[in-house]
């Protein structure tokens, strides 16, 4: 049993390195996918490849982008959370409420509100998503318990309090998250963006630096690739479950609230189809399942990817004066070919 120790601990290390920007041929897959689907809308949508298209692409997938890269250091670590849906909208709707106190019912809080009120008023909520992610990754460590369960409970737990706090009505958020989701940044050239793609863009950075260029994000992926073998190499990997979970919940509460300013307004029906949207962007990306393998930059490809594909499907359906009720299905099914598409490509890069 001692011979193999230094043999698994080399497949760990293997992994880590595998997970550096496409580094392997394999890793160009979910570019090609998504070099083939602006292609196949390039082709057929009129005016697709315009400026407009960009910046459409790129708010869209703001939200997505920030929640998809908690998840990609869960599913790095061999876990998964089902509930950053619910936990993202628990954080919006904590923070309409909070926003809303101070002033008598119907004002909505559209009243003179000191600055101190407003942090408090997102920083509180952003504390509750940490604090949230970080009980799942305590209990699911403690009770030894799939983290699909765990998280499937919280998800249920914060629905609840979503639905408690607020009694299903609707609330104001504060005016910078307005801004924040519908403000533009000029570029130049007539282009712009919104605040919301470069808090995106921000909190991408932030992920990719700290797996790619720390101790923590080392052991993230090694905890992942072989946790046996980890543990034997001295890292701690309970502790690094429990932080990921923790990151995956803060993250899913940034989305939240950049989500509820973009819509200006909490309801309850916001984020439901989150949860497997983010998957499905980390999936696209290439990030294993099953742990040890993916990255950040793999995660962006997999939001532009999902992007495109719903802002192109939406312009295509509307070309063809087609039936609206027919753009879930569309949708699915080529998100299921490109799917095929990634994975047939990565095989084939392997071999």
């Amino acid at each position: 049993m001692t011979t193999d120790v230094p043999r698994d601990i080399e497949r760990v290390l293997k992994t880590v390195r595998r997970g550096r920007w496409w580094g392997e041929p394999s890793d160009w897959a979910p570019f090609v996918t998504l070099a083939a689907i602006v292609v196949f809308f390039a082709l057929t949508t009129r005016g697709f490849l315009q400026p407009g298209t960009l910046r459409l692409v790129l708010q869209q997938g703001a939200v997505l982008a920030i929640v998809s890269v908690g998840l990609t250091f869960v599913l790095i670590c061999g876990e998964i959370d089902l509930s950053v849906g619910m936990v993202a909208l628990w954080t919006a709707c904590a923070c309409g409420v909070l926003f809303e106190c101070p002033f008598a019912a119907g004002e909505g809080g559209d009243g003179p509100v000191s600055w101190w009120v407003v942090a408090a008023v997102i920083a509180a909520p952003l504390l509750s998503s940490l604090l949230l992610g970080l009980a799942s990754g305590v209990v699911t460590v403690g009770s030894r318990l799939p983290s699909f369960i765990i998280t499937l409970a919280l998800m249920n737990i914060a629905d609840g309090m979503a639905r408690w706090i607020t009694n299903s009505e609707k609330f104001a958020v504060p005016g910078i998250l307005k801004r924040i989701g519908n403000d533009r940044i000029p570029l130049g050239g007539g282009f712009s963006l919104p605040y919301s793609v470069f808090v995106a863009a921000a909190v991408l950075l932030a992920g990719h630096l700290t797996l790619k260029h720390t101790r923590f994000g080392r052991f993230v992926y090694m905890t992942g690739g072989n946790r046996e073998a980890a543990r034997l190499a001295g890292v701690r990997t309970s502790r690094i479950v429990v932080a990921g979970l923790a990151i995956c919940g803060w993250t899913a509460g940034i989305g939240g609230l950049v989500n509820a300013g973009r819509l200006e307004s909490v309801t309850l029906d916001q984020n439901a189809d989150l949860l497997l949207s983010a998957v499905a962007c980390v999936v696209l990306g290439g990030t294993s399942l099953f742990g040890g393998e993916g990255g950040i930059g793999r995660t962006l490809i997999g939001v532009l990817t999902y992007s495109v594909l719903q802002v192109g499907l939406n312009a295509l359906v509307v070309q063809l004066e087609w039936d609206d009720r027919i753009r879930p299905f569309l949708m699915g099914l080529v998100l299921l070919g490109a799917l095929v598409l990634n994975g047939i490509l990565a095989r084939r890069g392997d071999s």
